[in-house]
């Protein structure tokens, strides 16, 4: 828990420097700050409870159904 606390007051330093930068507004920049990170958190924590589950042959078969995905969408050069 305490990694995605870390990662919570990074994010929400990152986002408000965002915001402020893009609309020079504290309000602006709190708000978006409060709220994106708030659900990024969350979504994180999820993220890393997902990722512990998966076993070496869970992962194999994810990274090959994805690389077949990009290779099928990808750009090609000809």
């Amino acid at each position: 828990m305490t990694k995605t606390l870390t990662f919570a007051v990074m994010h929400f330093t990152v986002a408000f420097s965002v915001a402020y930068l893009i609309t020079g507004s504290f309000l602006v920049g709190g708000l978006v700050a409060t709220i994106e990170p708030a659900i990024n958190t969350v979504a994180y924590y999820f993220h890393e409870k997902f990722w512990q589950r998966m076993t070496p042959e869970k992962q194999a078969s994810l990274k090959g159904s994805l690389r077949s995905v990009f290779d099928t969408y990808a750009l090609k050069s000809s």
